[in-house]
């Protein structure tokens, strides 16, 4: 059985701070909102074909007004809202949330939606794009974050349904995964680069991939060799929680070259690019 804090109760606590006396904890780590119409979350009882989800298109979205407060109180502890996403980077344990919040509002007063990519993150500013990787299966999606949570023990994402469907993990319940933020600044008006002053020292890469397991990674980079028009690095991280070896094609001088390579590696199916910005010298 799947035993979580859902972002959903936690719309209620941050939206309407009164309705917080009213909920009961079931003494399981589980809490009880008479707003719900179940007291154990499951997924659909309908047949849902996970090839008919489409993958939300990265892009910057200013914060929402609502769901942003910082600090805020949940349960008794409090929790600071980053100013910026950008470079976030983690690995950890993501759980799933599914019917029981299906139709109710998020943190940020969207609806939530288990058949959508989404996810929910106590800290990272609403909306976020994050490519999140399943590091057991190497399977990788992104999502769009926008609601808070989850609250139990060291739990670092709480994924849709639909999410963990494409993951591969639903039939778990939890699944060790490494998330990193993308398209996390406004484009400019006139150029299209991302604007910060520190992007001069910057240079743009295709990231095809990135994946807890060495030989996963070198058997991308290997394939890329073949067809990419750049060249291909495996970078290592070493983040707290172990490392993530990282491949990337690049750099590049415009973004117009960068999102050409994209394509390139997309019409040959390998991985899941995304283009980023990163110091030259990381590629190594």
């Amino acid at each position: 059985m799947k035993r979580h804090f859902s972002p959903g109760a936690v719309t209620v606590l941050l939206v309407f701070a009164a309705l917080a006396a009213g909920c009961a904890s079931t003494g399981d780590g589980r809490v009880s909102d008479s707003r719900y119409t179940m007291d154990q979350d499951a997924g659909p009882e309908r047949h849902f074909d996970v090839s008919t989800v489409v993958e939300p298109e990265p892009r910057y979205e200013p914060p929402t007004s609502a769901g942003n407060q910082s600090p805020y109180e949940v349960w008794g502890e409090t929790y600071e809202v980053m100013d910026s996403a950008q470079g976030y980077e983690s690995t950890g344990t993501a759980s799933w949330y599914g019917r029981k919040f299906h139709g109710h509002k998020t943190s940020n007063g969207e609806t939530y939606d288990m058949f959508e990519l989404t996810a929910a993150h106590r800290s990272l500013p609403l909306p976020t794009f994050l490519r999140v990787t399943n590091l057991k299966n190497e399977r990788s999606t992104i999502v769009r974050v926008n609601d808070r949570g989850p609250f139990h023990g060291d739990r670092l994402i709480d994924l849709s349904y639909a999410a963990a469907r494409v993951l591969g993990f639903q039939g778990q319940g939890t699944a060790r995964v490494h998330i990193e933020a993308v398209a996390t600044r406004p484009p400019s008006q006139d150029s299209g680069e991302e604007v910060d002053n520190g992007e001069k020292s910057k240079s743009l890469f295709v990231q095809v991939g990135a994946f807890g397991n060495l030989s996963a990674a070198t058997q991308l980079r290997d394939q890329l060799f073949l067809i990419a028009g750049s060249r291909v690095h495996l970078v290592e991280a070493a983040l707290r929680e172990g490392v993530v070896h990282r491949v990337w094609v690049g750099p590049f001088d415009s973004r117009t070259e960068a999102e050409q390579e994209k394509s390139v590696i997309e019409r040959n199916n390998l991985g899941q690019p995304i283009i980023i910005s990163r110091p030259l010298e990381a590629a190594g």
